[in-house]
């Protein structure tokens, strides 16, 4: 998930602080939105301007923003893929940063490893030294001015990213809904008491197994909800984390076709912060070399929820 879509620390400690009187359990009709005093929503204000700031930087300058993706391609039923400047090579980059066959890189269980294959061939994992071989987790790896992500998702992939690409003349940045503290809750997560794998489509076609950990129980502009809070069963997603992912009204007209996502906080109380004004639209609507989760139908809702990010209109669907 779009780790920019985050409240600072400082202000998750206000919030902290103006919850503490509040109830530890939420109402059966569902919660409702956090009371919270004008100061701590001025400073609320300024961190989702502060975000959504960071957010557009990263987007228009990242060596990794979405739109330095130039290629990406899936290892499907291949247990290794050869990239390089050779056009015989699995995943071909044209450049003079690449040697004709730079890097073998090969499946194993949750990992991946990575061999330069031409004499003048290395690589560089993140922060790390030149290295001709390594055994690496899903992330990143440098080759020259390009980075090459190893991506896993239990379907996985190569996608290489190129500070020079061409799609950087695309930005124009992002849109937002004004924020509205009345779509913030704090509330327990109702577990799901036999929380088995369960199929999570996406973008690409592909089913991603996932847990269904519980439900959220909120009313949104006094209408009662429930939504899925699932956590994928992938390398490198947080055990202890959830994420919803939803479609609304807005779904398809003001926001992304495909639907938003929202990572929900966990308070050291035990109970989460799921705040509709950092919904976020996954890296597919801005890129076409990502795999992104298909919200199920029972997180449709049929109001709509007028928080969080708009369609930019950077892909057409």
């Amino acid at each position: 998930m779009r780790h920019h879509a985050r409240v600072n620390s400082a202000i998750a400690a206000s919030l902290l602080l103006a919850l503490s009187a509040l109830p530890a359990a939420a109402a059966p009709r569902g919660a409702d939105p956090v009371r919270i005093g004008t100061a701590e929503a001025d400073s609320l204000r300024a961190a989702y301007a502060s975000d959504r700031a960071d957010t557009e930087k990263s987007l228009r300058e990242s060596p990794t923003s979405y739109l330095a993706a130039v290629a990406r391609k899936d290892f499907e039923d291949k247990p290794s893929l050869v990239l390089g400047r050779d056009a015989a090579c699995d995943l071909r980059v044209d450049d003079p940063e690449f040697a004709a066959r730079h890097l073998r890189v090969t499946v194993v269980g949750d990992s991946f490893r990575v061999e330069a294959l031409d004499d003048t061939a290395t690589f560089r994992p993140r922060g790390g030294e030149p290295r001709r071989a390594a055994m690496l987790a899903p992330g990143f790896v440098n080759v020259g001015r390009f980075t090459v992500r190893l991506s896993h998702q239990r379907f996985p992939a190569l996608i290489v990213f190129d500070p020079k690409s061409p799609d950087f003349a695309r930005y124009h940045g992002l849109a937002w809904y004004a924020p509205d503290l009345a779509y913030r809750f704090v509330l327990p997560l109702t577990p799901h008491t036999k929380a088995d794998t369960t199929i999570i489509m996406s973008t690409r076609g592909n089913a991603r197994r996932a847990v269904l950990a519980g439900w959220f129980d909120v009313r949104v502009k006094g209408k009662a909800v429930r939504l899925e809070a699932h956590r994928l069963l992938e390398p490198g997603v947080d055990e202890q984390s959830v994420s919803i992912f939803f479609r609304d009204a807005t779904t398809g007209r003001e926001t992304y076709s495909v639907g938003r996502y929202l990572d929900p906080e966990r308070l050291p109380d035990g109970r989460w912060l799921v705040d509709f004004n950092l919904a976020y639209n996954p890296a597919c609507a801005v890129s076409p070399h990502y795999n992104c989760p298909i919200p199920s139908k029972a997180n449709t809702l049929k109001f709509a929820i007028e928080a969080g990010e708009k369609d930019s209109h950077y892909l057409s669907h």
